[in-house]
């Protein structure tokens, strides 16, 4: 583990052409988080032209470059490893920071939370996306029509920005990396809490997403959601996590 006032994060990226995205995000991180920021490990999942080539950070970037492309619990698994400080930040490479989050963040961990993150704000919205409740066919079908109660804590917390207790990230093995894309940030909260840990949010604070609703475009990606979908709704994990729910309701 890092020594005492050492930076306390590492940041894992993965890039599926997306260098030119990943570009000014590296930028925002050593312009606001510089002091918390061990180091990025980036990962290149699909080849690409290398437009970082002769950049340089306050912290080191350390690449890890794919023979072949892996999924998205399996790229951050894999990064994982090369994670020594106390916190493993799992970060998309289209968020954005308009200030520091993650000093704030870690300066808010309660001693129990395995998971934060800050309120997420996307494009054209004026106030930050609500919290999730547990994913059901029924809440799908119901959470765009009026009425639909949000959660005052979230079930889950979407995978485009995880600030994980390195502690409790190992103690659960990481993602589920059955997961190809979608799915595994649902079953990764749920094991977490299942494990005793908890999710915190850090409610004042806000980094924005420059989405990219590939599931809503592609055939591909719809085609691994509504599956991702099915996995999660046969997992043992899925059925354990509605018990707790049931206990604590």
């Amino acid at each position: 583990m890092s020594p005492p006032h050492a930076p306390a994060i590492t940041v894992s990226i993965v890039s599926h052409g997306q260098l030119a995205l990943i570009e000014p995000l590296l930028d925002q991180l050593a312009r606001y988080s510089n002091a918390v920021v061990a180091k990025v490990v980036l990962t290149i999942n699909v080849p690409e032209p290398d437009i970082l080539a002769g950049r340089t950070w306050a912290f080191p970037v350390e690449r890890i470059e794919n023979r072949t492309p892996m999924g998205f619990g399996a790229n951050h698994n894999q990064a994982f490893t090369r994670c020594t400080t106390p916190w493993f930040l799992v970060l998309n490479p289209d968020i954005r920071f308009d200030s520091d989050v993650l000093t704030p963040l870690l300066a808010q961990a309660a001693p129990t939370s395995g998971l934060l993150t800050p309120r997420i704000l996307e494009p054209g919205k004026s106030v930050p996306e609500q919290h999730r409740a547990t994913i059901t066919p029924r809440e799908i079908l119901t959470r765009r029509k009026s009425g639909y109660v949000r959660p005052q804590v979230p079930a889950w917390i979407p995978g485009l920005f995880m600030l994980f207790r390195g502690e409790a990230y190992a103690a659960i093995d990481g993602f589920d990396e059955r997961f190809f894309m979608y799915g595994e940030d649902f079953d990764i909260c749920a094991r977490i809490q299942l494990a005793g840990w908890q999710l915190q949010v850090g409610e004042d604070l806000v980094a924005r997403h420059d989405a990219q609703r590939a599931s809503h475009a592609k055939a591909k990606h719809l085609y691994w959601h509504v599956t991702s979908l099915l996995k999660v709704w046969a997992s043992a994990t899925f059925w354990r996590y509605r018990q707790l729910e049931d206990k604590k309701a």
